[in-house]
């Protein structure tokens, strides 16, 4: 399995844990260290800690993780790719490694335990009391009810869901209306044809027997990318069955009409004793 190559940014100061990035150069694919140590969806296996840290975390995943990130917006820069989320359960914020730190998220890291883990702005209380287990803080515990809790949990998920509702909303009104401007300037036409080329170069490389595998694989991963071409994915994958029946049926239709035809074959061909006098007899 091809793993990443270690390196490091030259104009980064020595021993800045930023810096360190892996690369995988057939891919053209470049990944800051923390921003996968800190993603919610990337486990980092044995088979990928060899202990070996010029050679780490096989591109599969990563480029996996790369595909999960597009789905996801960041809460600080509102922008795709933020794969690192919120240690709480019930917490929806996702973030960019860089703009967690812009947002005064708490990041807490044990590489002896493999831990890497990150509460946002408004759980970082949370994430230390949790932590914490002096007698000062034992009181507030106590004191606080579960209805209480369970009463501000709820309010909470409430209100986060909210807010991404709105977020939600405002992105895709901002969508529509940057559409509508590119037909007023007639570019909507331009816009589909490059789609279409792009959908038909993609379609060569998947036909070509000679694709590198690389290539292959990233262009599979692009289409997966597009919601378009996965709900045109799951429309036919839903359809298998009526269409495995469809051709059933033709089967059936088929092999009767076959039968019909061998026993045509196998009948002899009347023929009348005085043909010559029948026949003039039809056609005078």
């Amino acid at each position: 399995m091809a793993k990443m190559t270690r390196r490091k940014c030259a104009l980064c100061p020595n021993g800045e844990p930023c810096a360190i990035m892996y690369v995988a150069e057939e891919q053209n694919l470049a990944v800051h260290q923390d921003c996968l140590l800190f993603s919610s969806g990337f486990v980092e296996s044995e088979e990928q800690n060899t202990g070996d840290l010029d050679k780490r975390f096989d591109v599969v995943s990563v480029m996996r993780e790369i595909k999960r990130g597009k789905k996801l917006l960041c809460n600080f820069c509102h922008k795709s790719g933020a794969t690192i989320g919120c240690e709480v359960k019930h917490c929806r914020r996702s973030y960019h490694y860089f703009c967690a730190l812009c947002d005064d998220a708490s990041v807490e890291t044990d590489e002896k335990e493999g831990l890497y883990r990150l509460f946002c702005q408004k759980h970082i209380q949370k994430s230390s009391s949790c932590d914490e287990s002096s007698e000062k803080a034992m009181p507030l515990l106590v004191m606080e009810s579960s209805s209480t809790t369970t009463k501000m949990t709820d309010e909470t998920v409430e209100e986060e869901n909210m807010e991404i509702l709105s977020e939600k909303h405002d992105q895709h009104k901002e969508r529509i209306e940057f559409l509508k401007k590119c037909k007023q300037a007639g570019l909507l036409n331009e816009i589909f044809e490059e789609m279409l080329n792009t959908l038909r170069l993609a379609q060569e490389k998947l036909m070509e027997d000679n694709t590198p595998e690389a290539e292959y694989e990233k262009t599979v991963i692009s289409l997966f990318d597009c919601d378009l071409f996965e709900n045109i994915l799951r429309a036919i994958h839903s359809g298998t069955e009526g269409k495995i029946q469809e051709l059933m049926n033709t089967r059936e239709k088929l092999d009767a009409q076959i039968e019909l035809l061998r026993d045509l074959k196998g009948t002899v061909f009347p023929v009348s004793e005085d043909t010559d006098n029948t026949s003039s007899g039809i056609f005078e």
